[in-house]
């Protein structure tokens, strides 16, 4: 069995989760999962900044909070909680403009021990970035994205940075319904400098995963 993998010492503990939110935020959303790998329920907190300069009116959609938000982990103790990571401004507003379409939905949950932060965009289908926790913060272990047209998946991308390997596949049924799409699949060896740490990703909408590797 794995060892439980332990915050860096003498980080901040707290007992209530509402005591890491920092003055000037809010409470956006929080999920519970186990990050650490020791049977007990962490907590993610996702927070908004609250600056009224940040209010703005819209020609068609009215008064909108284009306040950025961010993310705490928290491991649960015996004692409450410790500050595993943090990172104040790394999303958007859920209240930005989506195009032709509207603005991807962001969510943030654990999976499997990880932390996924997963974009969703209807029928236009899906980015997801995957984080363990190592070397004193999250780092980024995995991305996945989905390019579709409505119900058919047109191309997928799989991205582990552990084994530093690359899958993409192609559809090449262009009359393809959901489910009849054929699958042309290349793997690709890719080179890392560094792992992205959670608490140092400045904003996930500039976050280029092309630009992380190499042949």
């Amino acid at each position: 069995m794995e060892a439980p993998v332990q915050a860096k010492p003498s980080v901040e503990t707290q007992k209530e989760i509402t005591d890491f939110i920092p003055e000037g935020y809010a409470l956006f959303e929080k999920s519970f999962g186990d990050l650490n790998k020791d049977g007990v329920k962490d907590c993610i907190l996702i927070i908004k900044k609250v600056d009224p300069k940040n209010i703005v009116n819209d020609e068609n959609r009215g008064k909108l909070d284009r306040n950025r938000r961010g993310i705490i982990v928290l491991f649960k103790t015996g004692e409450g909680y410790q500050l595993a990571s943090e990172n104040y401004s790394c999303f958007s507003s859920e209240n930005e403009e989506g195009g032709v379409y509207y603005a991807p939905e962001l969510m943030v949950y654990e999976e499997k021990g990880n932390l996924n932060i997963h974009y969703a965009h209807g029928r236009y289908g899906y980015w997801k970035y995957t984080f363990r926790y190592q070397n004193s913060d999250f780092e980024l272990i995995g991305y996945d994205n989905s390019s579709n047209t409505g119900p058919v998946v047109n191309s997928t991308t799989s991205i582990n940075f552990s084994t530093k390997k690359m899958l993409t596949q192609e559809n090449t049924n262009e009359a393809a319904d959901s489910g009849e799409e054929v699958f042309e699949k290349k793997w690709t060896n890719i080179k890392i400098d560094k792992l992205y740490k959670l608490s140092e990703i400045k904003d996930f909408d500039k976050l280029e995963m092309w630009s992380m590797y190499r042949e």
